[in-house]
């Protein structure tokens, strides 16, 4: 993505991250943002943030300070889970509802 995007990372981050960094970005910014977001990954909720935001900043809203391009990245987000098959108990064999001795094969302590 070009260094004059207004948002770093910007197709790695959230619909919950978007909507705190797209409240300092102007008009312009944002129509750039929407733009880029229907070019590229057209998701409607991001889409509709982007609309609900021009629209405050017509109805009078002030961008908040800060300038979006300095923010770190998002490339310290997690790619894998942190749980792993050790985390899993040794008996895989699902619990049937109901009386304890029912359930085959289950250690009982």
């Amino acid at each position: 993505m070009a260094d004059d995007f207004p948002i770093n990372d910007y197709d790695q981050l959230s619909t919950g991250d978007l909507r705190h960094r797209i409240r300092s970005l102007s008009g312009d910014e944002l129509r750039q943002v929407l733009e880029h977001e229907r070019e590229h990954a057209n998701r409607a909720q991001v889409e509709q943030l982007l609309i609900t935001r021009l629209d405050e900043l017509a109805d009078g809203a002030q961008p908040a300070g800060g300038d979006q391009r300095n923010a770190p990245g998002a490339t310290d987000t997690p790619r894998t889970s942190p749980v792993s098959p050790a985390h899993s108990p040794d008996d895989r064999t699902p619990l049937r509802h109901g009386v304890a001795e029912q359930t085959p094969g289950r250690a009982r302590g």
